[in-house]
């Protein structure tokens, strides 16, 4: 995923990691070259400790880290060349929607990764959904079709370039048309 997310090179590229934890992948790429890199995270739990790993990588001056709902407040966002939804649309019902507004603010490069769509792992969601359901959390997984996903890119003017899969995940990667 990182690889194609580097295809045509990073240099210059404002990087924008939604749904991004501690902004892991977003610091490869500027390590990489890219420009300056931003984590959205729906949650602030990780704002310490995404800092803590800009500040070991050097990369403190050329990233940020901000709590924003992407889906209530799509225009909040500011564009990127790259935009990464890595194992996030999976974590809400609108993962579609996300996708979407993921795809209106990239400027090249949109790559997103959601479980593959097989038995194995159908089963393997519904019972995590059951378990959190036990738990009395209202955390739940959800499984969007690729082509749903692909299509609400596309209708935001990006064409499908690459896709992957390793193991229980696939990728998928988009360019500006």
């Amino acid at each position: 995923m990182l690889e194609s997310a580097s295809t045509g090179g990073v240099e210059e590229a404002r990087v924008l990691e939604i749904g991004g934890g501690i902004g892991a992948l977003q610091s490869e790429l500027l390590e990489a070259g890219a420009t300056s890199g931003e984590v959205v995270e729906l949650v602030s739990s990780y704002e310490a400790y995404a800092r803590e790993l800009a500040q070991e990588r050097g990369l403190a001056d050329r990233t940020t880290f901000r709590v924003a709902d992407v889906i209530a407040t799509p225009d909040d966002l500011d564009p990127a060349e790259i935009v990464l939804l890595n194992r996030v649309v999976c974590c809400s019902p609108d993962g579609v929607r996300l996708t979407g507004v993921a795809a209106r603010i990239t400027r090249r490069r949109l790559l997103l990764s959601f479980p593959r769509d097989r038995p194995l792992v159908r089963v393997g969601i519904r019972l995590a959904n059951v378990w959190y359901w036990l738990l009395r959390r209202s955390f739940r997984v959800f499984l969007h079709p690729r082509a749903a996903l692909v299509d609400a890119a596309k209708e935001e003017g990006m064409r499908l370039v690459d896709r992957g899969h390793v193991s229980l995940w696939e990728f998928v990667a988009f360019e500006r048309a």
